[in-house]
């Protein structure tokens, strides 16, 4: 059961991203990252990483996404128009794609099969909790994480003063 449910949250998770990039509505493009993010907190809670999930909707499905919206909002983005000249070479490059996918897809679910009836059974590991979280986060990726919020903490300020007006 629990892998028919992979499946169907790994296929929505799909779905949704690939109408995240080929949607030319900015406003419907951030709802479909919002469900897409939600598809990928389901998939953290079937493979018993609860923290990373309660995570995932908090932080990203949030946080981050009500930022996106907001930002979209503000600097009202209009549809992309299409281009004239590109109509059939679009359609060919998404079939192109589209083939591409269903064959990744096919071998992904061929291999998953193959992982579950050699893996060996009765070896649970602890991954996602809060222990293996934190351990990770604060010995072997301390400095990435420092980095990431001293890059942050600058991309806010700069951002205030390019958005502060002048008197």
């Amino acid at each position: 059961m629990t892998a028919i449910l992979f499946y169907i949250f790994a296929t929505f998770l799909l779905a949704a991203s690939l109408f995240v990039v080929l949607n030319r509505n900015p406003i419907y493009s951030v709802v479909a990252l919002v469900f897409a993010f939600m598809n990928l907190a389901a998939m953290y809670f079937l493979l018993e990483a609860y923290f990373i999930g309660i995570l995932q909707v908090l932080v990203y499905a949030g946080a981050i996404m009500v930022l996106f919206l907001f930002v979209v909002m503000l600097l009202n983005v209009q549809p992309d128009q299409p281009r004239p000249g590109l109509i059939h070479f679009d359609r060919w490059w998404y079939g192109l794609m589209g083939l591409i996918f269903v064959g990744l897809f096919l071998v992904l679910i061929g291999e998953g099969a193959r992982l579950l009836l050699t893996s060996p059974a009765g070896e649970a590991v602890q991954i996602g909790g809060v222990d293996s979280v934190g351990e990770a986060l604060f010995t072997h990726f301390l400095l990435p994480f420092e980095i990431a919020s001293l890059l942050l903490t600058v991309a806010l300020v700069g951002t205030v003063f390019l958005a502060k007006r002048r008197v």
